[in-house]
């Protein structure tokens, strides 16, 4: 069915209002050589006080082999909720329980005592409830904020992200301050084995299934990515070689652009979400990729459109005009369709008080949720070439978790496409969703370290 003029004239200005949003194999190519130079000044002695992507050393130095055994505690603390898990491993047996906990917003914006307080306390709950309060358990802290790491057990946190600003926990070891609230109830008895973030996590997570994991990325809430490097090309590690010459990096790019190298590919929605953000100036490429981002990114879109006259007839709503009232699950559900149905678009535009909208605007919709999908896809894939190009390993695989990889229908192929493009072309890689990564990833840790 032909468009009609004026339709035609207003898709081909919404198309004009998005192209900023279309990024190029050009320009990806340039983030990819931006980003292998603030990688490199991460993982450099002298530059990396000032660098912006800090590629922490995890000192995680071995994957998983399938020798690990025994009983192992994880603690995953990454958003709104954390996890407890309690994993058995034995020969070709994993058995494992886990419980969800809630962290309440006073806690989150509450002091760091109070907030270590409410994980041991729930931690001691789910000891008693699986009975193995009396027994001393290794464990392994998911803990995924920026961190320092010092050590397998220690880490500073750098600062916080995903909405948490608990007073008294910048610059402080996490791992004590875990210690100490379990130390305060003494009704349970841990030994803290490693600290890691969950997209180190991730990677042993995949890597006990798959040995040619060597990458781990996160595209959630957050996203970051680590990688296996060569200790002497890490030159912050101090550790002592454990015989594999190599160490797990944990990248922290969300940061990447926080001084001005995405300026050239950032839009005024980008401006705009930060701005309005919690951390103005800070995680920039997180921004512009993760899933606590995308939803708000695709109303500012629509909101202006919608403004210019170019959506429902120049009639908005005041939900379509209020912050964060476009999810992000609203973006996945809107291309979950196929192309010529809007049921799910439909519907969600009426719970926006929208119920005028046209065939047309919800074809328009839909292309704007797709254009600030793709471009996070473009940018993750971007980000994955460049560390498999650094890498140089003939075969990777690429151990991925995060709520907007596993439940946006096209993310996984929009990246398989786009990587293909931009990785050297001797490399093989695969992307492999990890099935409960950053909870089992924390005990294979704890394991492995009690393996040694």
């Amino acid at each position: 069915m032909g468009l009609k003029w004026p339709e035609n004239l207003a898709l081909y200005k919404i198309q004009d209002r998005c192209k900023e949003l279309i990024l190029g194999d050009d320009q990806l190519k340039e983030v990819m050589k931006r980003l292998t130079d603030d990688i490199n000044k991460g993982l450099g002695k002298k530059t990396h006080a000032d660098a912006i992507v800090k590629c922490f050393v995890t000192y995680v130095q071995d994957l998983p082999n399938g020798t690990e055994k025994g009983k192992f505690l994880a603690l995953d603390l990454g958003g709104t909720n954390f996890r407890v898990l309690l994993i058995e491993l034995g020969d070709n047996h994993f058995e494992m329980k886990s419980k969800i906990f809630a962290i309440p917003q006073h806690i989150m914006l509450g002091s760091g005592e109070q907030l270590f307080d409410h994980i041991a306390d729930c931690l001691a709950k789910f000891m008693k409830e699986e009975k193995v309060q009396k027994e001393k358990l290794p464990l392994g802290f998911t803990f995924s904020f920026p961190l320092q790491q010092l050590g397998l057990t220690r880490g500073m946190l750098e600062r916080w992200t995903k909405g948490f600003n608990c007073s008294g926990v910048i610059g402080q070891d996490v791992v004590q301050l875990l210690k100490d609230a379990i130390a305060r109830r003494g009704d349970i008895q841990i030994t803290v084995c490693a600290i890691l973030n969950d997209t180190t996590g991730t990677l042993m997570s995949c890597a006990w299934k798959n040995h040619d994991c060597k990458i781990g990325l996160i595209v959630g809430t957050g996203t970051n990515a680590c990688y296996v490097e060569k200790q002497k090309n890490a030159e912050l590690f101090d550790g002592q070689d454990n015989g594999s010459g190599k160490v797990l990096i944990n990248t922290e790019w969300g940061a990447f652009g926080d001084d001005g190298q995405l300026d050239f590919v950032r839009t005024e929605y980008d401006r705009d979400i930060d701005e309005h953000s919690i951390n103005p100036g800070k995680q920039l490429h997180e921004k512009m990729i993760s899933g606590m981002y995308m939803g708000e990114l695709a109303r500012l879109v629509l909101q202006k459109l919608t403004k210019e006259g170019l959506l429902f007839n120049g009639k908005g709503s005041d939900p379509l005009f209020t912050r964060q009232r476009f999810y992000t699950k609203y973006v996945s559900e809107i291309e979950n369709e196929p192309h010529g149905t809007y049921n799910n678009c439909r519907q969600i535009l009426e719970e926006l008080g929208i119920k005028h909208a046209s065939e047309q605007d919800c074809v328009n919709v839909r292309y704007v949720c797709e254009c600030v999908s793709r471009r996070a896809a473009h940018l993750v894939s971007a980000g994955i070439a460049c560390l498999l190009n650094k890498m140089d390993d003939p075969t990777v695989t690429v151990g991925i978790d995060g709520s907007v990889y596993r439940y946006h229908p096209h993310f996984h192929n929009l990246m398989v496409a786009k990587i293909s493009n931009l990785v050297n072309k001797h490399i093989k890689f695969n992307l492999m969703l990890s099935d409960d990564g950053s909870g089992r990833g924390a005990a294979l840790v704890a394991a492995v370290a009690s393996r040694k």
